[in-house]
């Protein structure tokens, strides 16, 4: 094996990080300060503060920056825990369009317009449209629009590069036994959670998880869990965000953290009954594959707790009209 082989897939790791870091803050960037108080407005409404939640963060392309938002406003008292819930729930599933972005490098076709949605062919693409308003205009809107797509070119590029390295890993003894070792799925939900704690997004580790499976063949019953574990590890930054803050602040972090625990704990027992029925959990997982399964567990998470999410507003403004009074 190449002894580079490492440090380059570290590397794409890194290019990764770095284009989706600067891709979300020139989105925000771009908004110029109102993404804060269009949630402090809309989260009175629990339905839509889910779809409110969900467009920001497909926008912004990072449910971390908008759950450490809300932990702000939280603890600024602008906003309760009842009300934050519908845009934690929607902010889950905004955050899964980057999953559907890079699992267009599974895609097998002579077709030019799905060919140009490739990493390998959509970041030079990217890179071009966005270097031109970074070097030439003076406008702040235009320069943000330029890193958003200079971002995510360096997005596009980490993930080709974490591919192209993981390809050798397919043929390494030690590699394919890591895998097996992940049979346990409580095993696979601690490392999918651990690792998306480390690299704090899920976004990142749903990337990494795609590009092996390009490389080497990855049952579904090796990628559910950790796809469930990664939606949990990515409660890490909300709780980095609450150290000195209030109590209010910290309600929303914790519920953050229980809502993907509990949704990830009801997902997987649907699996395993969907499994015993059908028996398809042994079939290798692709790269469209695990942005289908990362979307659907978010959207199952919040279609089961929206419920609930009604239920304890009328709860706490029946309360504090009792108090009131």
């Amino acid at each position: 094996m190449d002894i580079f082989l490492l440090p380059a897939f570290f590397g794409g790791l890194a290019f990764f990080l770095f284009g989706m870091n600067i891709m979300s803050e020139s989105l925000r960037n771009l908004g110029g300060g109102r993404l804060e108080k269009e949630l402090a407005r809309i989260t009175a409404a629990p339905l839509s503060a889910l779809a409110f939640g969900t467009v920001v963060t497909a926008a912004a392309q990072s449910s971390s920056a908008v759950t450490v938002m809300l932990t702000g406003l939280a603890d600024a008292g602008i906003i309760e825990l009842e009300n934050a819930a519908g845009v934690i729930a929607g902010a889950n599933i905004g955050t899964t369009v980057t999953a559907w972005l890079t699992s267009t490098a599974g895609i097998e076709s002579d077709n030019i317009f799905l060919n140009a949605l490739k990493p390998e062919n959509l970041a030079p693409l990217a890179a071009i449209a966005g270097i031109f308003p970074v070097m030439i205009s003076k406008n702040t809107k235009w320069q943000n629009t330029g890193n958003a797509l200079l971002g995510f070119a360096a997005l596009m590029y980490g993930m080709e590069l974490m591919k192209s390295c993981a390809a050798p890993l397919a043929d390494l003894r030690q590699f394919k036994s890591l895998l097996t070792a992940f049979d346990n799925p409580m095993i696979s939900v601690l490392a999918g959670a651990l690792f998306t704690a480390l690299v704090q997004s899920s976004s990142a580790s749903a990337g990494i998880l795609q590009s092996l499976s390009l490389s080497a063949p990855l049952s579904l019953k090796i990628a559910v869990p950790i796809i469930i574990g990664q939606n949990i590890g990515t409660c890490f930054t909300a709780f980095l965000a609450t150290i000195g803050a209030t109590r209010n602040a910290k309600r929303v972090a914790l519920f953050h953290f229980f809502f993907n625990a509990a949704g990830g704990a009801v997902f997987l027992v649907l699996f395993y009954i969907a499994d015993s029925l059908f028996a398809f959990s042994s079939r290798n997982a692709s790269a469209v594959m695990i942005a289908v399964i990362h979307t659907l567990f978010n959207v199952v998470t919040a279609l089961v707790f929206v419920p609930f999410f009604l239920k304890s507003r009328k709860y706490a403004q029946k309360q504090r009209a009792n108090f009131v009074q």
